[in-house]
């Protein structure tokens, strides 16, 4: 099985975490909200799976590029 890696797409702070380690999760869905320019930005499940590693916590700052999540594809 492949693996998604989910990076941030622009630096901002992790408003909230939607999913743990071991969620099933479906394309389009919600894993996080980050917030940049004082908007909220969800950023969503580009595949149907399972969360495999969760690697921010709400209050997070990150940086375009950075890891966010990554899931297992079904």
């Amino acid at each position: 099985m492949s693996q998604e890696v989910i990076e941030a797409p622009i630096p901002g702070k992790i408003v909230s975490v939607s999913v743990s380690a071991g969620d099933k999760v479906e394309e389009d869905g919600e894993l996080c909200s980050l917030q940049s320019m004082k908007m909220q930005n969800p950023i969503l499940s580009p595949v149907d799976g399972t969360v495999v590693e969760v690697k921010i916590s709400e209050g997070q700052t990150v940086e375009t590029g950075d890891v966010l999540i990554i899931i297992e594809e079904d």
